[in-house]
Parts: C-alpha cells; sequence; structure tokens
C-alpha cells in the first residue's frame, strides 16, 4: 500500500538497518546463536507480559470467593495491571532512550518478577490491587523495549522475520492466558487455588534476568547528547489523559455508568487535545516531544495505528463476551472454558507465524481480508452456540476462523508498518503502538463486554438460552466492526 509521504524519502529496510543511527546501543551485532537467544528472551518476555493482561480472567470467580471482594474489586485486580501498563508505556519507551534498551528491559523484568510473585503472596485483595499495579508498570518499562532491540538486532529480512514472530507472539498471548489461567485454577497445586497465574512468572522470569544479563546490551545510548530528553509536561498530559480514559473503562459497566464516568471521558478527551497541541508546539520550537511526530508520517503507520486499535478492540471483545457465555450461561468450568479457546490461539499462532510465505503481490490485501475472515468466525461462532447449545465442532471451526483472520488483520500491518521505521524512531514506534494496543483491548472489553452484559439484563437471568442471545447480539457487532476496517483498507490503499 502507499500513501502520501511529508517527511524525509523512505530508505530500505535492508540498508536502513545497516545505516549508522544516533542514540543507538553501542553494541555489535550479535552472531547467529546469540541473535536466536536474544530473540527468544524478547519473546518469552513478551508473551509473560501480554499472557497476564488475561490469564485472570478465568481465576476471577476463585479470587473473589477466596477475599470475599465484590465486582468492583476483581474489575481492578483484572484491569489495574492494564491500567499502569498503558498510562507508562510511552514513558517506558522514553526511558529505554535515554538510559539504553538493555538496561530498562532488565529493569522491568525485574520489577515485574517481583511483583508476580507480591501477587501470588497477597493477604487481601486491596494487597492485590496494589501488586497489579505495579506488575503494569514492570510491563510498560518492560515492552517498549523489545521492537527498539529488535530494530537494533537485527537487519533486513531477518528483522521482518522476528518483527512477524513478535506480532504473533503479542496476540497469541491472549488466547493463551485463558488456557493457561484455566489450567492452572482447575490444577488447584499443592491446594494454593488461584496464586499460581501470578508464581508461574516468578521461575520464568528468573532464567530471564539470568539470560538477559549475558545477551541484552546494557550499555545506553552511543550518543548521549543526541539523545533526547524527558518531555515532562508532555508525561503529565498523556499519563492524565490515559488515566481518565481507562478507570471509567473498566469500572464504568461495574457502577452503571455513574456521573463521575461520563466526565472522566469527557476531561480525557480535553486532556488529548492538549497533549497533542503541546507535542506540536514543542516540536516547533525544536523541543524532544514525547512522541515525534514523524512517527505518525511514516508511510503506513497512521493506518496501522487504526488498524492495531480496531483488531484488538474485535480480539478483546469476542474472548471477554466468550469467557463470561462459557462460564456464566453455559457453566462450563474454568479450565473448559480455557481449553475452548486453544483453537484460536493455535490459528493465530499458526497464520501469524507463516503469512510471510504467501505470495509479496497478496501482502497489501492481507489486512483487509483479515477482518472480513474475523467477521464471519465471530458470527460463525454466535450461530453455533444459538439456544443454548454447547456448539459442537461448529464452536471450533468458528474459533478457528476467527484466529486466522485476527492474524491476518494483525500481523502483516502491524510488521510493515515498523520493518523499515527508522531505528532511532524504533522507541517512539514501539512505544505509540503498544499503547494503541493496550487502549484497543480496554475499549473492546468495555464496548463490547457492557454490551453482552447489558443485551443478557433486558432478557432475564443469566441461563443458557439468554447467554446465547446475548453472545449472539455481540457477535454481529464484532463482525458490524471489523467488516468497515476491511472495506477501508482497500478503499485507502487504492488511493
Amino acid at each position: 500500500m502507499t500513501t502520501p509521504r511529508t517527511g524525509p524519502p523512505t530508505t530500505p529496510a535492508s540498508n536502513l538497518a545497516n545505516s549508522e543511527e544516533p542514540g543507538t546501543d553501542s553494541e555489535a551485532p550479535p552472531t547467529d546463536n546469540r541473535s536466536r537467544l536474544l530473540l527468544s528472551a524478547l519473546l518469552t518476555a513478551t508473551f509473560m507480559a501480554v499472557l497476564d493482561v488475561f490469564i485472570v480472567n478465568v481465576a476471577a470467580p476463585s479470587i473473589g470467593t477466596a477475599f470475599r471482594a465484590s465486582g468492583a474489586d476483581l474489575q481492578l485486580v483484572i484491569a489495574g495491571y492494564t491500567i499502569t501498563y498503558a498510562v507508562l508505556l510511552i514513558t517506558g519507551a522514553r526511558l529505554g532512550d535515554l538510559l539504553g534498551h538493555g538496561r530498562v528491559h532488565l529493569a522491568g523484568l525485574a520489577l515485574f518478577t517481583a511483583a508476580s510473585l507480591a501477587c501470588g503472596l497477597a493477604p487481601g485483595v486491596d494487597w492485590l490491587i496494589g501488586f497489579r499495579l505495579v506488575q503494569g508498570a514492570g510491563s510498560a518499562l518492560m515492552i517498549p523495549q523489545v521492537l527498539s532491540l529488535i530494530q537494533r538486532a537485527f537487519t533486513g529480512e531477518a528483522r521482518a522475520r522476528a518483527l512477524g514472530a513478535y506480532a504473533a507472539v503479542l496476540a497469541v498471548g491472549a488466547a493463551a492466558g485463558q488456557i493457561v489461567g484455566g489450567v492452572l485454577v482447575a490444577a488447584d497445586l499443592f491446594g494454593t487455588g488461584w496464586r499460581p497465574v501470578f508464581l508461574v512468572n516468578v521461575p520464568v522470569g528468573a532464567v530471564l534476568l539470568v539470560l538477559g544479563a549475558k545477551v541484552l546490551p546494557a550499555s545506553g545510548p552511543a550518543d548521549r547528547a543526541a539523545a533526547r530528553p524527558l518531555d515532562v509536561p508532555g508525561l503529565v498530559l498523556l499519563g492524565a489523559a490515559v488515566s481518565l480514559l481507562t478507570v471509567p473503562l473498566v469500572l464504568g459497566q461495574e457502577e452503571d455508568w455513574p456521573l463521575w464516568s461520563w466526565l472522566s471521558l469527557a476531561l480525557s478527551a480535553v486532556l488529548f487535545t492538549l497533549f497533542c497541541g503541546h507535542e506540536s508546539r514543542l516540536a516547533r520550537h525544536g523541543g524532544a516531544p514525547l512522541i515525534a511526530l514523524r512517527v505518525l508520517r511514516h508511510p503506513g503507520m497512521s493506518l496501522a495505528v487504526l488498524r492495531v486499535l480496531l483488531v484488538m478492540a474485535v480480539n478483546a471483545g469476542f474472548l471477554f463476551a466468550l469467557t463470561l457465555h462459557l462460564q456464566g450461561g453455559l457453566g462450563y468450568s474454568a479450565l473448559r472454558a480455557g481449553l475452548t479457546f486453544a483453537p484460536t490461539a493455535a490459528a493465530f499462532g499458526a497464520v501469524g507465524l507463516g503469512w510471510r510465505r504467501l505470495p509479496r503481490s497478496w501482502w497489501p490485501a492481507l489486512s483487509p481480508a483479515g477482518f472480513a475472515l474475523t467477521a464471519a468466525g465471530v458470527v460463525w461462532v454466535g450461530l453455533a452456540l444459538r439456544g443454548g447449545h454447547d456448539g459442537g465442532a461448529g464452536l471450533y471451526g468458528g474459533c478457528v476462523c476467527a484466529g486466522a483472520g485476527l492474524a491476518l488483520a494483525f500481523g502483516p500491518v502491524f510488521t510493515g508498518a515498523l520493518a523499515t521505521v527508522r531505528a532511532a524512531d524504533a522507541a517512539d514506534a514501539a512505544g505509540l503502538l503498544a499503547t494503541v494496543n493496550q487502549l484497543g483491548q480496554l475499549i473492546g472489553v468495555a464496548a463490547f463486554g457492557t454490551l453482552f452484559l447489558n443485551r443478557l439484563e433486558s432478557l432475564g437471568a443469566p441461563q443458557a438460552y439468554t447467554s446465547a442471545e446475548a453472545f449472539r447480539v455481540t457477535a454481529w457487532a464484532l463482525a458490524a466492526t471489523a467488516v468497515p476496517a476491511a472495506v477501508s483498507g482497500l478503499v485507502l490503499r487504492r488511493r
């Protein structure tokens, strides 16, 4: 796809990746073996961080019973992690630029691992909420560095393959979180109930810390004078705007959308506008904005932001609504509900890693086709479950279709947008797309979760039939979101 460009000429990925950029880590290119270890460490950390967004979903009933927690408490346990994750992602990216991406990644990994241990040992729900906030902060330091490190460690086709693997891991973690959470809760290891969903991160994090210390670049920028300072006013404005957006999205449904939630959303829009104005003025006067405007002007980046937002919203809304129906309407155990998502995760992983083998002439059409396939998949699932039935083979066929469609909608556009981003802009691009990823998930859970719950309430008690009807309506809404994304992508590509 081609779009008008107002910035400097585009540089081919193979040439750009080998060029010298100011502000890059002063490390020699890694050997093949070290490259594999580096990518393995980065992707495992990414998978672990994404997993923790969803792994708590199926454990929530057990946590509520253990702590006699309210619905609002459980909402904060589930989403508190995502709130600090989304709010601090851009800051984490900038700190990596200033202090060295390898060093900040290890610091974030250490904080995430320690907070996971604290969550697993939490004596009460208030402690658990607090530790989840800290866990999200650790991810916000850790994850933005992954793309920057990939941009600096890999070149040409190897970089594109690494970005494709990263994109696959990013979204497979969503469905895998439901599966792993169900397995761990059902296993009830040593009578610990829900606690292993957090404690599982501790040994993995410890191994990654040891491995990362050997293979990650820990030095700071090669040219510290070229490193941009932290834009504190921009950070405050963006953090406040994201917080005011995410908190009502998380708690609005539980609190029946009170006046404060709408005021918070309105004030968030005002602060986002002020942030954009501040960043523009800062750039015009030669300052160092929190997000470099040239990143948004990069060919395909604006469309990538829109598509990532939409595909993550559909992905999160589908997983959340289907989980509610399986456990609440059909009475599935945590294990059975979690394993139901295995076909979705398998299809996403296989297609996410394999789409690059398709002819290059097909690549521009893959994302629109993916959105269309996603729409067909979610409607298929809704029809398979109608009438309160368990769906049989149709449920799994629809999940495979949806997983494959989500992979095609997400992977090509994500990889294409980042494959030729300047190495100096890698931190900005990483923080921007990771933030959009998290906001898309929050919006998806809030919008489609609210639709499902409101429809369920209007139909009566959450029995199998009424829950299936609520999910059917939600599936059509998910499809209605995916189809325009496919059509608009084709229109923009033609232009």
